[in-house]
């Protein structure tokens, strides 16, 4: 009764805190209508006209709530409780996000004017928040969940504001900003968060995974099949650049996904995959593709990268998982650093190789939409790749450095679970039933 008390009593301040904010803080943007964006605000990143700019938000609103929403479902006996956790995470975190990114991108005259974009950005900043809960699922309750998108949110807009506005790092699909710097944040909260009396009973019974998991694998692989591709586009430039990032990020999620069903086999006892691990596939394509997406002019390049992808995912579950719990005392529920981390950093390094090869006889008339710096002459192409390779030591430092500040408040004696209430993340929200949920 108390820990649902105190979850209650959080949802009430925090809620009332983004109200008064809103109320003071918050209007609709003037480049809600076509052509019309101020130019005092930063509209680098913005696409003018509205009626493109929704359909994307729509698409990534819906891969965020669904997709990423069902990836934490995944535990048998906890999907339920999982799933609410991260509808009300996401409920908070787009409120608070477009808080925090208005002050750095929108923020005019003591206003911050919101539009299709603004709602864009506070998906992807959310989408970070949903992919570092998954390292901690399970051991950390709502409260703590509220509190780690409270901060988050933060450290996720902070580094995006340094790579891409300050820096001006080209990484329209978030392979940094979103997957490795979710990933890793996730990480080091689980590290700070390890006690080792509680979490070996933890990690076996966490681990009893039945045919729930594999029918919510099911409905969340077919959202990225069908909408991640638009997530991996929505930030890029109408008409020319988006088709490069739809059309590779297609490409390496079949590669990837044959990459699974080819290395399972020899890594498992099971003659083909089980359906998370088709997920993970997808998972891990697509977030290769998030900085590459829109600099690889050719098809057979997203075939390789999504190949890659798709062969280091079951090998991190094999290989490395074991080593990170073992040795480096971090729990990874859901395999965050498998799927989201090291492919983020494979894109990322992708992105940059991509970066030196970047030349008008490549691009044509696309380089001034990846990189327009360069287009301009202002920026070589050296400077631009060492630009964009000092981005990802860059985002693994603040991500290491938030993880272990959130964790760390997270960590506090008034915030942890009584010893005897096991798994109360899941049943302050939803009744779970030993076998059966």
């Amino acid at each position: 009764a108390a820990s649902r008390l105190r979850l209650s009593v959080l949802c009430f301040l925090l809620q009332i805190l983004n109200i008064l904010l809103f109320a003071v803080f918050v209007r609709y943007s003037p480049e809600s209508g076509p052509g019309r964006c101020p130019p005092q605000l930063d509209c680098s990143q913005t696409n003018e006209d509205s009626g493109f700019q929704q359909p994307r938000f729509r698409d990534v609103h819906i891969q965020v709530l669904l997709s990423f929403g069902l990836l934490v479902a995944f535990l048998g006996r906890y999907g339920p409780g999982s799933a609410a956790i991260s509808i009300l995470i996401v409920a908070f975190a787009i409120q608070w996000a477009v808080l925090v990114q208005g002050f750095f991108n929108f923020f005019l005259n003591g206003k911050i004017y919101v539009g299709a974009q603004s709602m864009v950005s506070a998906d992807f900043c959310t989408a970070a928040v949903l992919i570092s809960t998954g390292a901690v699922l399970g051991r950390v309750n709502p409260v703590q969940m509220l509190l780690l998108a409270l901060l988050e949110v933060t450290a996720c807009t902070l580094n995006e504001y340094i790579l891409l506005s300050f820096m001006g790092v080209s990484d329209s699909g978030r392979s940094l900003t979103v997957h490795t710097f979710g990933a890793y944040f996730g990480l080091m909260v689980s590290r700070v968060l390890y006690q080792p009396h509680k979490d070996k009973r933890k990690r076996e019974e966490q681990q009893d995974m039945g045919h729930q998991a594999d029918v919510f694998a099911v409905v969340g692989t077919i959202y990225l099949w069908i909408f991640w591709p638009n997530f991996t586009s929505a930030t890029t430039v109408h008409d020319n650049a988006e088709s490069w990032a739809v059309l590779n990020s297609y490409f390496s999620l079949v590669a990837s996904t044959v990459a699974t069903f080819i290395l399972s086999p020899v890594l498992y006892e099971e003659s083909t995959p089980r359906m998370v691990q088709i997920q993970d596939a997808t998972l891990a394509g697509m977030a290769v593709m998030g900085m590459a997406g829109e600099m690889l002019a050719t098809p057979f390049g997203a075939l390789i990268a999504g190949f890659l992808a798709g062969l280091i995912s079951p090998l991190g579950f094999r290989f490395f998982t074991p080593v990170l719990c073992s040795r480096l005392k971090i729990q990874d529920t859901c395999g965050v650093h498998n799927i989201h981390g090291l492919p983020g950093i494979l894109g990322a390094l992708l992105g940059t190789l991509l970066t030196l090869l970047a030349t008008p006889d490549t691009y044509g008339d696309r380089l001034e939409l990846v990189f327009p710096l360069m287009a301009q002459g202002s920026r070589m192409v050296t400077d631009q790749v060492f630009i964009q390779l000092s981005a990802l030591p860059l985002t693994l430092l603040l991500a290491a450095l938030g993880g272990c500040l959130t964790g760390a408040v997270l960590k506090t004696k008034v915030l942890r679970s009584p010893p005897d209430a096991q798994y109360l993340e899941n049943t302050v929200l939803w009744e779970v039933k030993l076998g059966n949920c």
